[in-house]
């Protein structure tokens, strides 16, 4: 138990920049070139020689878009269970908490940015890669409850693989669940931004995703609800190779911008004060 947990926290630290070592490095997965984590991190987890994005957690992807020291978490305590009984889940479960070092897939909380409140949430891709069960979509309708009771605006940070098959049915009443409170907040007349980052699949791509009054993406972020080797063998055909990829989704009309992350902060500040 202990070697597992040595090797997860290993992991983390140089997959997800926690380290504070200079002498650390991490292999680029683009450019094969080893960087210093800590350079990636000043450089906000993006390669320096190639570009290249680098996976950010949910915990840290909120410290980069807010105003220092303004987030308040929302719901913190509430935790998936096994309710259908699928086997093994609760060993999942409990690996996901340990990679994570969360409760679960969704950092939900009020927050500044530049200056302006708003509601934020960020799924974090380190647990289940980001699914979506029914405690996701329960602490994302809450803040949207909340931002509509209080008239606050919402940004979302997506990250996910889909639905949670350990929950069945249960995970992907999750998609109208979550979409009923959008459209009650939006019938409210307050704003929602939503930023795609790499991956948004699934049934979160077909859900609250695509349902910002604003949408943003990362450069070079796979958007999309089945994978392209699912659809390659479904039409017998070759896909283009940048092929759900932000750039061609945008060219699509599904994205208005695509913002790096240097200028993420910054522009989400513009947008709430054109919409304050």
């Amino acid at each position: 138990m202990e070697l597992k947990k040595l090797f997860l926290k290993a992991n983390n630290e140089l997959e997800y920049g926690e380290v504070k070592v200079k002498s650390r490095r991490v292999v680029c997965k683009k450019c094969q070139k080893q960087i210093p984590v800590y350079k990636i991190r000043k450089n906000d987890f993006v390669c320096p020689e190639c570009g290249h994005y680098f996976p950010v957690r949910a915990r840290r992807r909120i410290l980069m878009l807010t105003d220092k020291r303004s987030f308040i978490e929302h719901d913190r305590d509430l935790e998936s269970i096994n309710i259908l009984k699928f086997p093994d889940y609760e060993e999942k479960l409990s690996l996901a908490r340990e990679r994570s070092r969360e409760n679960e897939g969704v950092i939900c909380g009020v927050a500044a940015i530049g200056g302006y409140r708003a509601c934020i949430f960020a799924m974090d891709a380190n647990f289940m890669m980001g699914s979506m069960g029914a405690i996701v979509g329960e602490k994302i309708t809450r803040l949207f409850e909340y931002a509509t009771s209080m008239s606050l605006p919402v940004i979302g940070v997506t990250v996910s693989g889909g639905a949670r098959m350990q929950e069945g049915m249960i995970s992907l009443m999750q998609m109208s669940k979550v979409s009923a409170a959008v459209k009650r907040h939006s019938n409210n007349g307050n704003l929602y931004i939503v930023l795609l980052t790499n991956p948004t699949t699934g049934g979160v791509d077909a859900s609250f995703a695509m349902l910002g009054d604003i949408t943003l993406a990362e450069p070079g972020a796979r958007v999309g609800f089945a994978g392209p080797r699912v659809i390659e063998k479904s039409l017998n055909q070759e896909l283009p190779k940048d092929f759900q990829k932000a750039e061609r989704v945008l060219e699509c009309g599904f994205v208005d911008l695509i913002v790096p992350r240097s200028r993420q902060k910054e522009t989400l500040t513009a947008i709430l004060r054109l919409h304050s």
